[in-house]
């Protein structure tokens, strides 16, 4: 009998199983709570959230989860220096009005960070571009440019290079295509989404 398959998004088991057991961790952004509950179920984590979707905090208070509704953009300076030994920012990054300065309280909050984003530059979504002329609508970006949440377009390059300017060591990355891991060669052509570990 084979293992049943994790639930866990791609990039939300890449993190779940690079965070060290008996964590203190703040979830930015945790949506529904999955990868909180696999934290503290498999991993004796204690995970705490922050979430702006009412009816996504309410499915996290129903799994037993200590989530606060707020917003990355605003509350995050409510938390104290080094209170978790990770923050973690999981498809959340593109969709806040200032990426720069919510990934500065990330780093100021925990001790190290991950941070997880589609990769605007993949592959596919140039040959959109290109071929249709249009925004993509793709697997991971599955809405029209119209409805969807995400406000600022991020490439992997773009990523790095705000790391560097801002003083940001990278510890770890992982680049990943559907659901598999892919080589860090011309990730930012071939990766559809990536995740940094980080720290200051």
């Amino acid at each position: 009998m084979t293992a049943p398959k994790s639930v866990l998004r791609a990039d939300l088991a890449v993190i779940a199983a690079n965070v060290a057991p008996g964590s203190r961790v703040l979830d930015v952004g945790c949506g529904d709570g999955a990868l909180m509950a696999a934290l503290r179920d498999a991993r004796g984590i204690d995970a705490r959230g922050l979430e702006i979707d009412a009816a996504n905090v309410a499915e996290c208070v129903a799994r037993g989860l200590s989530v606060l509704q707020g917003d990355a953009d605003t509350d995050l300076a409510d938390y104290p220096d080094k209170a978790f030994d990770y923050a973690i920012l999981s498809q959340t990054l593109q969709t806040t009005m200032r990426p720069d300065l919510v990934l500065d309280q990330l780093l100021r909050i925990g001790r190290k960070a991950f941070v997880s984003f589609p990769n605007f530059a993949h592959w596919r979504v140039r040959l959109s571009l290109l071929w249709g002329g249009r925004m993509p609508v793709t697997r991971l970006l599955p809405v029209a440019w119209y409805e969807t949440p995400n406000i600022h377009h991020v490439t992997i390059d773009d990523f790095r290079a705000l790391l560097a300017e801002r003083g940001v060591k990278v510890e770890q990355t992982w680049f990943l295509t559907g659901d598999r891991r892919t080589s860090a060669a011309a990730a930012n052509f071939r990766a559809e989404h990536a995740v940094f570990l980080l720290s200051r």
